[in-house]
């Protein structure tokens, strides 16, 4: 599978939401005027709106991505890291979105600041993709095992946290948990 044939958006201003919901996606459905239009309706009455940035360059926070999921059918679960990524049931999954710990840079200059970035993961063609908008293109991860690899390494950031994109019937089932897993 060639990288080519992998949809992948590219970081712009602070839209990494945004991104990481096209790129998980495979398709671009969202767009900062989309965004702006949930976090409005998430908070009608407030003048600065706690869903995004004050100066307007996006910062959505993930109230933002469940609601734009939710237009879609899809579901976020939050996924909580006391569990072995093991336990997760890949078939069910539609793809992943996480957020981490990010270095800020001005140019090629690395500022000692860290804030949080968005980037989704996703299956295609049988290989899971780091869609991360950071990266010049897709970086193929490998199969299930690789996967799940990753997803430790990404969750052992004590600040990293990871959203389960799926079909809202798997939401409401919990078949994104293998069924031993689900008793706990």
């Amino acid at each position: 599978m060639s990288e080519v044939e992998v949809f992948h958006e590219k970081q712009r201003l602070e839209l990494c939401a945004i991104h990481a919901l096209n790129n998980v996606l495979q398709e671009r459905v969202f767009t900062k005027e989309t965004a702006d239009e949930i976090c409005k309706r998430l908070a009608p009455q407030c003048v600065v709106n706690p869903h995004r940035s004050v100066l307007g360059t996006g910062n959505y926070d993930v109230n933002v991505i469940m609601a734009a999921l939710q237009s879609r059918g899809l579901a976020a679960v939050w996924w909580d890291k006391r569990r072995s990524v093991q336990s997760l049931c890949l078939d069910k999954v539609q793809g992943f979105i996480l957020n981490v710990p990010s270095r800020v840079s001005l140019g090629i200059v690395s500022l000692p600041l860290r804030r949080r970035h968005w980037l989704a993961v996703r299956q295609v063609n049988g290989h899971y993709y780091n869609l991360d908008s950071k990266l010049k293109g897709p970086v193929c991860i490998g199969g299930g095992t690789e996967l799940r690899s990753f997803l430790c390494e990404q969750l052992s950031q004590d600040v990293a946290e990871m959203l389960l994109v799926v079909q809202r019937e798997v939401e409401d089932d919990g078949t994104w948990l293998m069924a031993e897993d689900s008793r706990k």
